[in-house]
């Protein structure tokens, strides 16, 4: 089988999400470019947990949203995908999940502040999309996250869930985690009726630049993966 190396990837990229609280039922997709055609990506089926992935199970899907290879029924919320990565030729990875601390926070009304370090990998890199609570069922509603994304790093869709992208699929699942880490630790601070002064923009940049190289990214993925894989001896 084709891109095998990519496929299972994204398989340890669904188990990773859900062992680390990003799973609902089965809901959220994941899904990664091809590398020598960019007008192709593998993601996720529907009607499948994100920990149920195999390599088998992946649909390779075209950015009109059609499903060129694979056998399961795609996901109505495809156009998540096929509008960012048409608008965003560096980005490789993308996934949607539905985060509770997440989706607390853009109910809330609050803007990630950089109040951890999980946080400061978002710091002027992460934004909102407001149009609707609904799926993204359309390449209209599909282009309408591609442009709240923007250039950013992830995007807040208000009261359902987020989206991360990565220049590959270890960034964007990594990321993902380190963004509902972030939204957990603000959350919960802001119900303390207090918050502490942020440290300088400069020294927020400065570990932003520290914890979003990829090797770090690869680095923790691979942890994850091998964390997993001793669970299932």
């Amino acid at each position: 089988m084709k891109y095998q190396d990519l496929r299972e990837k994204l398989v340890f990229a669904g188990k990773i999400l859900c062992a680390n609280g990003q799973d609902d039922l089965t809901r959220g997709h994941v899904s990664a470019r091809i590398p020598d055609d960019s007008g192709l990506f593998l993601m996720k089926p529907h009607s499948v947990g994100l920990d149920e992935l195999t390599p088998e199970s992946l649909l390779m899907i075209d950015l009109d949203g059609n499903v060129v290879e694979g056998d399961g029924r795609r996901h109505s919320e495809a156009f998540i995908h096929t509008e960012i990565y048409r608008s965003r030729d560096d980005v490789q990875a993308v996934l949607h999940t539905h985060p509770t601390y997440c989706v607390a926070l853009s109910a809330s009304g609050q803007q990630l502040l950089p109040v951890s370090q999980p946080a400061a990998l978002f710091f002027n890199s992460l934004s909102t999309y407001t149009d609707t609570i609904n799926l993204i069922r359309t390449p209209e509603m599909g282009a309408g996250v591609a442009s709240a994304l923007g250039t950013k790093r992830a995007v807040l869709l208000r009261h359902h869930g987020i989206v991360c992208t990565g220049s590959s699929v270890e960034e964007a699942a990594i990321g993902a985690i380190m963004l509902e880490n972030a939204a957990m630790i603000q959350m919960i601070a802001s119900a303390t009726g207090q918050m502490s002064e942020q440290f300088a923009d400069e020294d927020i940049l400065k570990l932003q630049n520290s914890i979003g190289k990829q090797e770090q990214f690869t680095i923790n993925f691979d942890y994850l993966a091998r964390r997993i894989s001793k669970k299932q001896l």
